[in-house]
């Protein structure tokens, strides 16, 4: 898979999981610094916003994209998973008025990155892509975005959540 940044090529960990896999059951960090796995998660279906940094423009504008079109979908709970500290996830949910989102931190282990596939080795941060797990979690839709500075196809995934809907 080709991946740039800044129109360079990155290379991953590995290929990242597709769909029809089941997704790992991989252990993050919440903002309370408290672990967390994706199966302490109940709702019928997860759609995984994995961001770079939520410091940054498009990160920050593809977390408050999803977290709005998210916001009325009855059993589809969206989480944003970032290398970013939990310290820094809080802060920036707090500025920017995001009281109801969900932001998991890879920092400590790299456990979901490592699992998924979706690790930058040059510069251990996260790709940007968009998984959406079904009630069995397994993987129903993958988006991996080819340059992490583009934002993810937001209609693509509405649509894709409407399908299985």
């Amino acid at each position: 898979m080709n991946i740039t940044f800044g129109g360079k090529p990155v290379t991953l960990n590995k290929t990242p999981l597709s769909v029809g896999e089941k997704a790992p059951d991989v252990t993050l960090i919440n903002n309370d610094l408290n672990t967390v796995k994706l199966s302490d998660f109940k709702e019928k279906m997860l759609v995984l916003s994995v961001v770079p940094s939520v410091d940054t423009s498009v990160c920050s504008i593809q977390t408050k994209t999803f977290n709005k079109r998210f916001n009325d979908m009855d059993d589809v709970l969206l989480i944003t998973i970032s290398m970013d500290l939990p310290f820094a996830q809080k802060r920036y949910c707090a500025n920017e008025g995001l009281k109801e989102a969900i932001t998991l931190s890879d920092h400590k282990d790299a456990h979901f990155a490592e699992a998924f596939g979706v690790l930058i080795n040059e510069m251990r941060l996260l790709t940007r892509s968009v998984f959406i797990l079904d009630e069995n979690r397994t993987i129903v839709y993958r988006d991996i975005i080819k340059e992490i500075g583009n934002e993810p196809d937001y209609d693509a995934t509405i649509n894709a959540i409407k399908d299985l809907g």
